[in-house]
């Protein structure tokens, strides 16, 4: 099945078209690709209301591992598209339909590039000149977020991180010593996919119901972590945790208590530590790491609710939540 049948046949929502659910939901929606600096081609997807009204912000969004910007991971720019907001998101090297072996990251420094490349693509439209700009991460994307942070320090006016990867949990972190042994053999076999690690969907995923549906993904990558990507991950969320307090861009993060995945103890070391004068923390208790997907709805609702409320009082208040 080609890429094109994958996205006009299957859908997490069910069998309407793509065209028909996103008037349903007063949105309109664009794909297309980008060719970053380095010559990737990277897929990209953007969600605006179908309202005359511009924009309140513009959201950049950041994915997380295995992920992709065409799964379930379209029903927060799909709501924030309905409470006004333009989004914009890319699938990232290795991801979804972009360019790259399947889920390896040799670098992600150099996602980084590519992703500030493709925002800065998008901040010089002159339709979106004078509105706020933040910063969106899911999980891994949360700790990318930073990362476009610490590198465009004056680029985004405030972030939202939602279970941030800045540090992955002992309870999914790789078991074996991380020596240089280790080191030397994902040097000369880094896309070797076989660091052990249990099922992300049933540690990320509290509704039962819902396991099918992130599982039926086409483009989710569901085989053992590639060693290389490995230890990016594991050097990049190194570097991460002992950069928290150089953080000072405004931030809501928001994490569940019941997080195996990433670890809600280090977004509350991010939001004791950073140096940001703006800052908020939410630990919903009980909740596991798919906050925005995996939980009933009545909890993604609770956390919807604060993610538009922060972003709301910093484009000029306005409560959208209830329409």
């Amino acid at each position: 099945m080609s890429d094109h049948q994958l996205e006009t046949e299957i859908n997490f929502w069910g069998e309407t078209s793509e065209e028909d659910y996103f008037n349903l939901k007063g949105i309109i929606g664009f794909k297309s690709f980008f060719t970053s600096p380095r010559g990737l081609n990277l897929f990209t997807r953007s969600w605006l209301s179908s309202s005359s009204t511009p924009p309140r912000g513009l959201i950049f969004m950041v994915h997380g591992y295995g992920n992709d910007v065409s799964w379930t991971f379209q029903s927060t720019p799909i709501f924030l598209a309905q409470m006004g907001f333009a989004c914009f998101a890319l699938d990232i090297e290795g991801h979804g339909r972009s360019d790259g072996v399947r889920a390896y990251v040799p670098s992600v420094d150099l996602v980084v590039d590519d992703i500030i490349s493709f925002f800065n693509s998008i901040k010089q439209n002159p339709k979106f000149q004078g509105l706020p700009r933040f910063l969106f991460g899911e999980s891994m994307g949360g700790a990318i977020c930073l990362l476009i942070h610490f590198a465009d320090p004056v680029g985004f006016d405030g972030a939202v991180l939602v279970a941030p990867m800045c540090k992955i949990s002992d309870k999914v972190r790789p078991k074996w010593p991380i020596d240089q042994f280790l080191i030397m053999i994902s040097r000369f076999l880094p896309t070797w996919a076989i660091v052990p690690t249990e099922d992300l969907v049933e540690k990320s995923i509290k509704v039962e119901e819902k396991k099918p549906i992130a599982k039926r993904n086409p483009m989710r990558y569901n085989e053992k972590p590639r060693l290389g990507t490995v230890m990016e991950l594991l050097r990049v969320t190194d570097y991460l945790g002992k950069k928290l307090k150089d953080v000072s861009i405004p931030f809501i993060v928001v994490h569940g208590s019941a997080d195996a995945v990433t670890d809600p103890d280090v977004s509350r070391e991010l939001y004791e530590y950073a140096k940001s004068k703006d800052k908020t923390l939410k630990i919903y208790d009980g909740m596991m790491h798919s906050m925005l997907f995996g939980e009933p709805d009545d909890n993604i609702e609770i956390v919807r609710k604060d993610i538009v409320g922060w972003l709301n009082d910093r484009c000029g208040g306005g409560d959208k939540t209830k329409t």
